[in-house]
């Protein structure tokens, strides 16, 4: 059974994928849709548990007038049948109308629909370009996620759970009231009106400062986890007082937007006492009255009686669970503010599958400044036969990282195309783009999964003699066997920590050199990969990288100009243009740049200074 209305709804079935609505009511329906015929029957069912709930102290009244109606030795005999009826629908049916409406609330909604927005937000996200995420904090943006999922799903559960039963049993108490005698219902209709008034004032103002501080929140997540992130930092300049300031302002901005929803739940308090001190002397003030003019019965001010009470304990009740409502408002439209940002870079409808036959590249006029009026790259025209090895050089800033960039599709060219055998990278999907090309990058981040995990990323198929072959190509094999975690595993099994922090500068490089060794892709990219590597390592992976070069493209950056002498053709970018070009000899034959770099570089680096 329970399984039955679990699987009614799948979180994680195919979905549109555009951008998420950025406004609140849009984006709630949206999440909704999957569920709207089902919340029919939420609604139907939670209007039946009102029913019986103000049913069953309307049916005490009546008994009370039973008794006073009739001769004890008779009772049974006259009303036996209908009190057995009623025991039945008690144990029988009411359970299983309360049970309905749980199980539709809480293993169809609620078991589902938090999960639902969670993978939506992250898989919107997945999507974002690298640049998203290098402007905001990882803590705060998954704070975003999981909160997010949290605030719609009790939403939508409180809203049938609080306000539509609420809403029913109101009117239901009105309805019996009346019909016992109109004046009765009227010091409560009065009070719905007042109610409902004092609930949307307070509830506009909960809505603003549930914003304010779920921001606060997610910033003083995002600081924690940006200083666990980079723990290694902190201690290394032994920087814990000035770590400990900076999250401290975030926490102390927390504690006074916390304070400040507080201080409007105590305000809330008051109100809704004397609110329902109004309520409960006019429905019992009235009942009395009208009892005395021998116009209702003890039993019908005893359900009048019943009715008051309950509602008096309830509107608090409905009083947090409205509040709530609008907290959770709150914080999904502060959780919209990075979840319904559009992607920076798409894939145009119908696009392609690349297919890279040979490799070649070619860079049309690349122009992108980063919508800036300067900086990046300028007017680039570049052309790199299939099979031919590239060295990139030129001091920080020169436009290296952003040609690299620019061909992986992180961000699009604000002008001019890129090919890749004929094809242009922007026509064609994203992914298939970057499964054509390896990249070693200078600090290559791991996963904090096994090592195994991390090394198939580059070839999730691979055999475990195909890995364990990349690996002893990348040098790594050997200390990969020594390799354990606390919760003792062991070899490629361990895990390296986030980030893959376990793990040197060096043994972190060579995973990243396996992994791309096992990708084996016709396009390599190397920025800085041997940069993290002692000499006598670096020379064997060297070796061994060469010989993965053999018929790939190959892109190399390096400040290490010994490290692309080798190369084929080396180009030498500054203030994003190509301002040479041609192999290590003719380079230092024409005595520029390059030659004057060869000469003047210490230790094998590249000097910052041209």
């Amino acid at each position: 059974m329970f399984r039955f209305f679990e699987n009614l709804v799948d979180p994680f079935r195919s979905f549109d994928a555009s951008t998420p609505p950025n406004s609140l009511w849009p984006y709630l329906r949206s999440q909704f849709a999957p569920f709207k015929r089902l919340m029919a029957w939420m609604a139907a069912t939670g209007i039946l548990v009102a029913i019986v709930e103000t049913g069953l102290i309307f049916y005490t009244g009546r008994i009370i007038d039973l008794l006073n109606g009739t001769e004890a030795s008779a009772f049974w005999d006259i009303h036996g049948i209908e009190l057995a009826l009623a025991v039945v629908f008690i144990i029988i049916v009411r359970p299983l109308i309360i049970t309905l409406n749980h199980l539709l609330l809480e293993q169809t909604l609620a078991g589902n629909m938090q999960e639902q927005v969670r993978w939506r937000a992250h898989k919107h996200l997945l999507g974002q370009s690298s640049s998203f995420f290098q402007n905001d904090f990882a803590g705060r943006l998954a704070n975003r996620v999981m909160q997010l999922g949290v605030a719609v799903e009790d939403s939508i559960y409180m809203f049938f759970e609080g306000i539509w039963y609420a809403l029913t049993y109101v009117i239901g108490a009105i309805i019996i009231l009346s019909q016992m005698d109109v004046r009765l219902a009227l010091p409560l209709s009065v009070w719905l009106l007042i109610y409902i008034g004092y609930v949307r004032f307070i509830a506009r103002r909960v809505s603003v400062a549930s914003e304010k501080w779920s921001d606060a929140r997610s910033l003083v997540t995002g600081r924690v986890v940006d200083a666990y992130s980079n723990i290694e930092s902190v201690k290394l300049f032994a920087h814990s007082e000035g770590e400990e300031r900076y999250v401290m302002s975030a926490m102390r901005r927390l504690r006074l937007r916390f304070q400040r929803f507080l201080r409007l739940m105590t305000e809330l308090s008051l109100g809704l006492n004397l609110i329902n001190g109004l309520l409960i002397t006019g429905v019992l003030g009235m009942a009395i009255w009208l009892w005395t003019q021998g116009q209702v019965t003890v039993g019908q001010v005893a359900a009048a009686s019943a009715l008051t009470i309950r509602l008096n304990g309830m509107s608090g009740w409905i009083m947090w669970v409205t509040i709530r409502l609008f907290e959770h408002m709150g914080v999904i439209r502060e959780g919209l503010r990075s979840v319904a940002v559009p992607h920076s870079v798409t894939d145009m409808a119908g696009a392609s599958e690349m297919v890279i036959s040979e490799g070649e590249i070619e860079f049309n006029d690349i122009s992108h400044h980063y919508g800036r009026e300067s900086g990046g790259l300028d007017h680039v025209s570049l052309a790199i036969p299939a099979g031919q090895k590239v060295g990139l050089i030129g001091r920080s800033g020169a436009g290296k990282s952003s040609l690299v960039n620019l061909l992986l599709r992180f961000q699009d060219a604000e002008q001019g195309q890129i090919l890749i055998d004929g094809q242009n990278v922007s026509k064609v999907t994203q992914d298939s783009l970057r499964h054509g090309i390896g990249m070693v990058t200078q600090d290559s981040s791991l996963l904090h999964r096994s090592v195994r995990a991390n090394i198939l990323y580059g070839k999730p198929d691979a055999n475990e003699a195909e890995m364990i072959a990349a690996c002893k190509q990348a040098e790594a094999d050997d200390f990969i066997a020594d390799l354990s975690d606390p919760q003792g595993r062991r070899g490629y099994n361990a895990h390296v920590g986030e980030r893959g922090v376990k793990l040197s500068g060096g043994q972190r490089q060579r995973i990243g050199i396996a992994r791309v060794i096992l990708k084996n892709a016709p396009i390599l990219v190397l920025d800085e990969a041997t940069s993290a590597l002692d000499s006598e390592v670096e020379a064997a992976i060297q070796q061994t990288l060469y010989g993965v070069m053999q018929g790939k493209t190959v892109i190399a950056i390096a400040h290490r100009l010994s490290t692309i002498a080798q190369m084929d053709r080396i180009i030498v970018l500054d203030q994003g243009r190509v301002v040479e070009d041609g192999s290590h000899a003719e380079l230092l034959s024409k005595g520029g740049i390059y030659a004057g770099l060869w000469e003047r570089q210490s230790g094998g680096f590249l000097g910052l200074d041209i």
